[in-house]
């Protein structure tokens, strides 16, 4: 149920921060793992109520937005494709591909995106809005060097996409590593409250710190492809 496919970086308050690690991770941690048995809720109605805030705060992030976003909704698909196939008692294994294919297909996504005119990162650089980019642009022009920042650009998304294919094979081990026990049952939903609590120091940590690598890497590439320091692209606050 672990919504660990990775977003593209972006700022976001403490609050946000504290609100995604509270209805994605600790309560429904606490839910499956505490409140699973029979005298609480049951191991069905454990896993439904623990579902319902992801699925709860994501339709709520989308609506606060007031537009669609595609990592926002792979999130709140992989937690319904998880908790449908729990409740139809489906056997773990394919919740082990489930986990495997979704950041599996995002990071096909990114790798096709560096052959369209607008490559992930460049998507990113605009989103973060750091960056006067019509003046990087006008620099990178009269260089001549603009060529050699679409090569950049394009080495990041490989670098990025590189992530997803990591959080893949490592979604994948650590589903079929905790996932033993019969769906439908209280010891079930303990393994996957498990694997909710671990997909995050385990798989999304080192995914987010490459991720990071890859923009920093576009940053670090500006002043020698401008001649300009870095800061003098930054929009003035």
């Amino acid at each position: 149920m672990t919504q660990n496919t990775q977003t593209a970086p972006k700022p976001q308050s403490a609050g946000n921060l504290f609100a995604n690690l509270a209805f994605n991770i600790v309560l429904p941690v606490l839910i499956l793992s505490k409140l699973s048995t029979e005298e609480y809720l049951g191991p069905v109605w454990g896993l439904v109520v623990a579902l319902a805030f992801p699925i709860g705060f994501g339709l709520w992030e989308l609506k606060q937005s007031g537009k669609l976003n595609f990592f926002s909704i792979v999130g709140i698909i992989s937690v319904l494709l998880t908790g449908g196939m729990s409740l139809l008692q489906l056997d773990p294994k394919y919740i082990a591909i489930k986990e495997a294919a979704v950041p599996g297909l995002i990071g096909l996504l990114i790798l096709l995106s560096g052959r369209t005119r607008f490559p992930l990162v460049k998507t990113i650089l605009e989103n973060m809005q750091l960056l006067n980019l019509v003046l990087l642009k006008e620099k990178l022009s009269s260089s001549g060097t603009e060529q050699q920042f679409e090569q950049t650009l394009d080495q990041a998304t490989r670098i990025i996409a590189g992530s997803f294919f990591l959080s893949s094979v490592l979604n994948y081990l650590l589903a079929k590593w905790l996932l033993v026990s019969a769906p439908g049952t209280a010891t079930y939903n303990e393994e996957l409250a498990n694997m909710t609590a671990l997909s995050y120091p385990v798989i999304a940590i080192p995914s987010t710190l490459i991720m990071m690598g890859a923009i920093w890497f576009v940053f670090s590439r500006i002043p020698k492809l401008t001649g300009q320091s870095l800061e003098s692209f930054f929009h003035e606050q």
